[in-house]
């Protein structure tokens, strides 16, 4: 198509669209601040040739690039998500603003400007061919000969660290925008040019010990499964993006230690989230200095930036009244019914359903189509892992979790299951309906009376917290839990039940 007549088509499309208020695309552009004010002023008069003036001969309109105009208003015409792999991270961040899903930030900005040079430098990257070791090198050998097999093996994994793109650390507090900007960042990556794998750090390290197991199944326990599995890993994906870092378990410390070592030798790019600084991690872990390598790793080979935007994104959404129901009174059931029944199949009754993860039984007592029910002690009370709550989230688009109690010291271990259960629902992008005795920030009571229990957290962690809008008594009772970790993951639990209340997040089709 000429140019003219395809600026002339795209005027055509946007007007038309304009015309028809029930477009998303219409929606969004006429809530812009500029557009809407200049609607009210004309009534859209001359809207059409200012259109044009941007398609045709690249001028602004309203604050809004060409290129950025052309994807808002052309959504629903074929074009969704056809050209986000070409666009640079700071492209899809203008296109996020324009459209109202991301509030412009001058900090992030700041921030996706290095994620763009990280993305040139991907565009251009030609990272090494992946040598696999052999079988017999990384079987037990003793003496001389055994020393001098795993020098070989090492000297042949490395490559020049220069050649190497510097990945990115991104560390905050709970809903900064980390995750955002990761994403963001990951949908820019053209496959065609690098393999990629944004995945959540808990699934990540359970994939990684099940492989590992696997290859020791297969050859024996005193296989060193590292080198085999960071060759793996690497031939599935060159550029690796991880949410929520954190190292809380001393297996997993010894383990990441030689498994990011290796990646780095194969030429892996790491994008990483969390809540902690390098420095901060696994910190008062056993045998944390054997772990201080790995630190000095990624502070070597990433751009390590702290977000410290004031604003918690995940709380711009209007909040969705009747997702989340409390007191536990006569209503209650209601509302649990009337969402089981909105997110069921029809053509599917309710039942119990059985799942099968690592030779155990998962039950799920009532299940319909892609909709989980429990009460809380179904899915609290018992002893549930992390690896549970994964599998129930890939099986599961919807939960309906009902008779959410207050949580005192005593139901300390379900506070902690419960957590994990969150972060495993929106992860999966999984939608949560819930009745609890109390509204969620009010759901943690410290029934402690011993005075040797801390009176007070550090400051800055309260008013980390405090910016999400928790009251004195919610403070005060997170004292129930004795770790740092702990108290983070609870504050990033109560933001995250935020913005899964929206109507923004329960009406999104994944």
């Amino acid at each position: 198509m000429r140019p003219s007549s395809r600026s002339e088509y795209l005027v055509r499309f946007i007007c038309r669209g304009l015309e028809s208020r029930s477009r998303p695309a219409s929606r969004a552009f006429r809530t812009i601040p500029a557009v809407r004010t200049y609607c009210l002023v004309t009534n859209g008069r001359c809207l059409r040739g200012r259109i044009y003036n941007c398609v045709s001969n690249g001028d602004p309109v309203f604050g809004i690039k060409k290129s950025v105009l052309i994807c808002l208003l052309t959504t629903n015409a074929g074009y969704k998500k056809k050209d986000i792999a070409d666009r640079t991270p700071l492209e899809q961040y203008d296109y996020l603003v324009a459209i109202g899903q991301l509030r412009d930030d001058s900090f992030q900005r700041g921030i996706v400007s290095l994620l763009v040079d990280l993305h040139t430098a991907i565009k251009n990257y030609h990272p090494p061919p992946i040598e696999y070791p052999s079988i017999d090198d990384l079987k037990p050998k003793k003496g001389i000969l055994g020393l001098l097999s795993r020098h070989k093996l090492h000297f042949q994994r490395r490559i020049s660290p220069n050649d190497i793109p510097k990945g990115i650390y991104l560390y905050g507090d709970v809903g900064c925008g980390k995750t955002m900007l990761m994403d963001m960042f990951y949908s820019t990556i053209p496959a065609t040019v690098l393999s990629k794998r944004r995945i959540h750090f808990h699934a990540f390290m359970q994939d990684v010990h099940k492989r590992a197991h696997a290859l020791k199944v297969q050859h024996g326990s005193d296989f060193d499964s590292i080198p085999m599995l960071a060759a793996a890993l690497a031939d599935e994906a060159r550029v690796l993006c991880f949410d929520e870092f954190q190292v809380v378990d001393v297996a997993d410390a010894m383990l990441l230690r030689r498994l990011f070592e290796a990646l780095v030798h194969h030429g892996v790019i790491f994008v990483i989230t969390s809540n902690r600084a390098p420095d901060d991690l696994y910190r008062n872990g056993i045998q944390r200095q054997s772990f201080i390598p790995c630190i000095e790793l990624i502070k070597e080979r990433l751009h390590v930036i702290c977000l410290d935007s004031p604003t918690d994104y995940r709380r711009i959404e209007r909040p969705l009244k009747n997702v989340y129901h409390s007191p536990l009174d006569e209503n209650a059931k209601d509302h649990a019914k009337l969402w089981f029944d909105y997110f069921a199949n029809p053509r599917d009754p309710p039942h119990h359903v059985t799942h099968t993860i690592w030779g155990r039984e998962l039950h799920v007592p009532k299940a319909s189509g892609k909709v989980a029910q429990f009460t809380f002690e179904q899915l609290c009370g018992v002893p549930m892992s992390a690896a549970d709550y994964l599998e129930l989230a890939r099986n599961y688009e919807a939960f309906v979790v009902t008779d959410i109690p207050i949580l005192t010291l005593d139901n300390k271990d379900k506070a902690r299951r419960f957590i994990t259960f969150l972060d495993a629902v929106y992860e999966s992008h999984g939608k949560l309906v819930a009745t609890s005795a109390v509204p969620f920030s009010e759901i943690l009571v410290d029934n402690s009376h011993d005075s040797g229990r801390p009176k007070e957290m550090d400051r800055d962690m309260l008013d980390m917290i405090g910016e999400m809008g928790l009251n004195n008594d919610t403070l005060k009772s997170l004292n129930l839990f004795t770790g740092d970790e702990e108290v983070f993951a609870f504050a990033r639990a109560l933001s995250r039940l935020q913005q899964m209340s929206s109507a923004q997040w329960v009406d999104a089709e994944d």
